[in-house]
């Protein structure tokens, strides 16, 4: 079975954009940049809500060819590129670079995926990774938290019905205090 990891860059107070979908605090410094591209590189399907599709499809597709683009960028946006992606959407009718669209029942579909072969999944949308919370269906979660209090926007954590207890498996500091934490669900 497929494990299903849901990382995000988060705020301290648990916020993946601060009011008005600002993501300003949450620039990587290029060791966490690399560790983010390094994980694009190993995963193997993608899973994305349309808010999130939108923001990286208008940017990584071309951005190995903007002018000051630097190796870890152009390295990024290949991977990109090439990783396999799912987007979940009823509002949109297309989708390009390795990516296909679903718009039915996210849950069943994800639900399905993880029994196919292949590598890891990765959800990164908060609205299609609380469905996914509230399923039962996260195998790990990777938090990289940023020391910076936004006071509100799109929090990492849902409602949920039940507890999800979790087991520690790592913790890594990277510059600017930005720490990363990863666990997984205790089944």
């Amino acid at each position: 079975m497929r494990k299903l990891t849901y990382a995000m860059n988060l705020s301290l107070d648990g916020y993946i954009t601060a009011p008005g979908g600002d993501l300003g605090w949450s620039v990587p410094s290029d060791e966490l940049f690399q560790w983010w591209s390094d994980r694009v590189g190993a995963t193997g399907l993608a899973l994305y809500g349309r808010k999130l599709w939108e923001m990286m499809s208008s940017h990584w597709p071309t951005a190995d060819q903007q002018p000051g683009a630097t190796p870890a960028q152009i390295e990024f946006a290949r991977r990109w590129r090439d990783m396999p992606k799912v987007v979940f959407s009823s509002t949109i009718s297309s989708v390009d670079w390795n990516t296909r669209l679903v718009s039915g029942d996210a849950v069943t579909e994800i639900t399905r995926l993880k029994t196919e072969n292949g590598g890891p999944m990765d959800v990164s949308s908060a609205t299609l990774a609380a469905a996914a919370m509230r399923a039962g269906l996260i195998d790990e979660y990777a938090l990289a938290t940023h020391p910076v209090l936004v006071g509100g926007g799109t929090p990492f954590f849902t409602a949920l019905d039940n507890w999800v207890n979790l087991d520690l498996v790592e913790t890594r500091k990277f510059p600017d205090g930005v720490l990363l934490t990863r666990y997984v669900s205790r089944r």
